[in-house]
């Protein structure tokens, strides 16, 4: 009978298993535009056109320089702050689970043996005077029956944050792509810098011999000479000041990699570097609900629509049944034909009474569903700028870099017509340091916008979400 009147209410809390007292959860409508901005600089049609979509790219596949792909092969193994976040993903799949179990009954057994010798005069005739007793009993411990969804909801939430956590993994690993891609261009670009400010003193430093020597056949003023020695005291300067930038990049790479980066697998210059391929964000701009914060987002606010589920059910009773099942015998032979088993169901009810403490909590819970949802929101939009302004650089980018070269041509060719005009006497050499000066400056600028071209495509790839496994 009493076994009949536990299945019955093992399938009355399957029945009602099915309620849940948390609001219906609808995506939130994006708070930005549906297309990316038109304003000229990004033409959407022709970009997709050629190149391909983010979603269909690995980052194997997007980086094409190899010496790179290793360098980001050991981020990913050696970074300290990626391993964290799987570790944080570790912690958070325990806590889900810690949260799951108390859906289910805790079942456990306990065992008692005792061995008594009683005096012969505590005994009737032919009794033994050695006792033995023991029990064995099976046992539910306070096991809640969730009527109104409360442990369920409390689950959900739990497995919302682990989702959100392994999401804000993959997030992480997103960044680290992009940044140890974009430490190492920018180490290029120092090391293209450093080898031309070297040239540049070699350039500098024959000049200033060559003035020495004019100067003692009466070819040149003093003042060309102490001229021509501030462009060589630059150029040491910006030779010693350059070692410094790629020595600090170098320490950069190597904490993103998380280990020193092999000699052999770091760049020489910029014209090294195979280029990353060009991505394309396509027309719409709902492909950022694939970027894995956002993702993340939406999972805090799926977990905070559940907790609010949670906090209304506590205004409803809690129904706990413990039941045991017991064995007790007096002789350990028997054990399994001479024991009695007992059984026992012990139900209780806990009815929640005015308590302010239970309305803060609920009132809370919705706060806190109204802050996660701003939050969401404005993910969503720091995404929309993060493209937006990629794609901002990457539709005038090209023009930029060409404008660039031909300036540098020029200034090359007005930098040797001067000293031309120089060396024939029809000018003075200040005109040749100052179209020295320039030629350096633009071949500095040439520089800084070529690292801009290649990081440019990283950082489309990456705000589109492009780089997880």
């Amino acid at each position: 009978m009493r076994r009949r009147l536990l299945i019955l209410l093992l399938c009355s809390v399957l029945l009602l298993g099915g309620c849940s007292l948390a609001p219906k959860y609808q995506q939130p409508a994006a708070p930005v535009p549906e297309t990316w901005p038109q304003d000229g600089s990004y033409n959407g049609a022709a970009a997709g056109a050629e190149a391909p979509a983010v979603a269909d790219l690995k980052w194997e596949d997007f980086f094409k320089d190899d010496r790179l792909k290793k360098v980001v092969h050991l981020a990913l193994e050696n970074n300290r702050d990626l391993r964290l976040a799987a570790l944080n993903v570790e912690r958070a799949r325990a806590l889900y689970d810690i949260q799951k179990a108390e859906l289910y009954p805790a079942v456990g057994t306990a065992g008692v043996y005792g061995k008594e010798r009683r005096s012969a005069d505590m005994i009737g005739y032919g009794e033994p005077r050695t006792v033995e007793q023991y029990s064995v009993d099976l046992g539910v411990a306070a096991w809640e029956i969730d009527f109104f969804g409360r442990l369920r909801n409390l689950k959900d939430q739990a497995l919302e944050e682990y989702l959100a956590t392994e999401e804000a993994r993959r997030s992480a690993q997103i960044i680290l792509v992009a940044e140890v891609s974009k430490a190492y261009l920018a180490l290029a670009a120092d090391r293209e810098n450093l080898e031309l400010s070297r040239s540049t003193l070699e350039t500098q430093q024959a000049t200033y011999d060559l003035m020495q020597k004019s100067l003692k056949n009466g070819l040149a003023t003093e003042i060309d000479l102490r001229r021509s020695q501030t462009q060589v005291d630059g150029a040491r300067r910006d030779v010693h000041r350059n070692l410094q930038l790629t020595a600090q990049a170098k320490n950069a790479l190597d904490l993103l990699a998380g280990t020193p980066v092999p000699a052999e697998l770091l760049p020489t210059d910029l014209g090294s570097v195979a280029p990353p391929k060009e991505v394309s964000p396509g027309l719409s701009s709902k492909v950022l609900l694939e970027r894995p914060d956002i993702i993340a987002a939406e999972h805090q606010l799926k977990g905070a629509n559940a907790f609010i589920g949670a906090a209304r059910a506590a205004f409803f009773p809690r129904i706990s049944l413990t039941a045991a099942v017991g064995t007790a015998s007096d002789e350990l032979s028997g054990l399994f034909n001479s024991g009695s088993d007992t059984w026992s169901f012990v139900p209780q009810i806990s009815m929640p009474i005015f308590d302010a403490r239970t309305w803060a909590a609920l009132r809370v819970s919705k706060a806190d569903q109204k802050i996660i949802l701003t939050q969401y929101e404005k993910t969503i939009q720091v995404a929309f700028r993060e493209v937006a302004d990629a794609l901002a650089v990457q539709g005038t980018i090209n023009q930029q870099v060409a404008a660039q070269q031909s300036l540098v041509e020029a200034a090359a060719e007005a930098y040797r017509l001067s000293t031309r005009r120089y060396t024939v006497g029809i000018d003075n050499y200040l005109s040749v340091l100052d179209a020295h000066r320039s030629l350096y400056l633009q071949q500095q600028v040439l520089i800084t916008l070529q690292l801009s071209r290649l990081a440019n495509r990283v950082d489309i790839y990456a705000a589109l979400g492009g780089g997880a496994v």
